[in-house]
């Protein structure tokens, strides 16, 4: 070992022309923006990291970088780079973080490409215009736990990463994968982060993921996705983010996330969901925030959040709601939780354009009455609709009447409650009310029904 002092001065005294080579105990050399066409002749032996970033080289030789055993990271990005020959990176025993991302001239890699750097961790490949990688280009690398291939061409998932048990973090966002087969990602049993958002995937095969038993985030979104396999996320459960966002998903089935007991983080926002399966959402008790805003929804019954273990966010808005009865749940979930805001609804007429908060809703003997059946007497109506609305309220109290009857035959009176809400929330206060009360209402009601028939009558005699 040489004393520490003639290592500084060795590291400076061969430094490259055009680079600078730092004073510290490991020795970094940055050749980065020096307009080279070329690399140097020769390198410091004690170099630990080297950045040749942003400058003009067009092509790799064999042993490129003479023997630097100390050399831990090594950067080529940004540069010209159209060939590299196999074994150009002999020579580098130690190597642990290889850079070439941004060099849109390599659209092929031999299989010896990567000889002899057995000990490499991270390697970056990203926005070149690689087209694939052959199949046993990665036989040497069994340290490798981080590989960034965004921005690509791949059509498909390289078959090239099958079976690197230790790889950890795959990123291939960005290029133009169709599918994924039963076996693209087989044997990566310690994968923990896979991307693959903003592909063409409009396919993926039964079982494709079930060898990512420690999978932790899981990019999907922004593919073509118009339905999944029944058991597709089978296994995963160490999952804890899940983006589906951006794809044409119409329905969420019941099936997908049996397993995904400890998912915090779930997307299914920008698709063209019109329906969610009963108990969809069952089995993720550690869920926190939920997004389903931006899709074709106009309903959400109370049964798809049971049990409501979770939400600390639900995201909802931009879809076209319809704020009758069936959505008075979420209503009080939003005043009495605080994690819901911004539903905007889109019918009916008579709320259109209020936020679900501003909705007001009332019962009568226990039966919830729709916004639109409540201002059936303020509204301009429509002369083909108002009579079927009228029809519909009239049959809700008659119904509530005969079951009242029906429930009560020995009792002289019946009750009631009809909500009061105040803006922007509903009342819990009940009001009583007599059997005489309620007929006084239904008559009314018959009455405006008779009004409006006649005067339907004599629009039509005036025609």
């Amino acid at each position: 070992m040489l004393p520490h002092s003639v290592a500084l001065w060795a590291c400076t005294r061969s430094c490259p022309p055009g680079c600078t080579c730092t004073q510290e105990k490991s020795c970094t050399v940055l050749c980065d923006r020096a307009n080279m066409a070329e690399l140097p002749s020769e390198f410091p032996c004690e170099a630990s990291s080297l950045n040749l970033d942003k400058n003009s080289l067009k092509f790799l030789a064999e042993r490129a970088f003479g023997t630097l055993p100390s050399l831990k990271t090594l950067s080529l990005d940004h540069n010209n780079i159209s060939f590299i020959t196999p074994g150009a990176f002999k020579g580098l025993p130690n190597l642990l973080e290889l850079k070439m991302a941004h060099n849109e001239y390599i659209r092929y890699l031999h299989t010896r490409t990567f000889t002899s750097l057995k000990r490499l961790v991270r390697l970056d490949l990203s926005d070149c215009n690689l087209f694939s990688m052959p199949d046993r280009i990665f036989v040497e690398q069994i340290s490798l736990k981080e590989l960034f291939c965004f921005h690509n061409n791949f059509r498909r998932v390289p078959v090239a990463i099958r079976g690197m048990e230790n790889l950890t973090h795959v990123y291939l966002e960005r290029n133009k994968i169709e599918a994924v087969a039963y076996n693209s990602l087989l044997g990566l049993s310690n994968l923990k982060y896979l991307n693959l958002q903003e592909n063409r995937i409009s396919v993926i095969h039964d079982d494709s993921f079930k060898d990512l038993h420690r999978l932790e985030n899981f990019y999907l979104n922004d593919n073509l996705l118009s339905e999944l396999p029944q058991q597709s996320f089978k296994g995963l459960s160490r999952l804890k983010m899940l983006n589906l966002g951006g794809n044409l998903l119409t329905n969420i089935s019941k099936s997908w996330f049996g397993d995904l007991m400890e998912l915090e983080v779930l997307y299914l926002d920008r698709n063209r969901l019109i329906s969610i399966d009963m108990g969809a959402f069952e089995n993720l008790t550690s869920l926190m925030t939920l997004h389903l805003n931006s899709n074709n929804l106009t309903t959400l019954p109370f049964a798809v959040f049971q049990p409501i273990y979770f939400i600390g966010r639900l995201y909802l808005f931009r879809n076209p709601w319809e704020c009758n009865c069936e959505l008075e749940w979420l209503k009080e979930w939003m005043e009495s939780y605080k994690l819901v805001r911004d539903i905007p609804c889109a019918s009916p007429s008579s709320v259109a354009g209020l936020d679900l908060s501003e909705v007001t809703y009332a019962h009568l003997n226990s039966t919830c009455i729709d916004p639109a059946e409540l201002n059936l007497t303020t509204a301009l109506p429509d002369y083909s609709t108002t009579e079927n609305k009228f029809n519909s309220l009239i049959s809700k109290l008659l119904h509530q009447e005969l079951r009242e009857e029906m429930g009560n035959s020995t009792e002289g009176q019946r009750n009631g409650t009809l909500l009061e809400p105040a803006e922007g929330q509903v009342s819990a206060a009940h009001t009583s009310f007599s059997t005489g009360q309620n007929l006084s209402l239904l008559l009314a009601c018959l009455f405006l029904l008779q009004v409006h028939r006649a005067s339907l009558s004599s629009l039509s005699n005036a025609s």
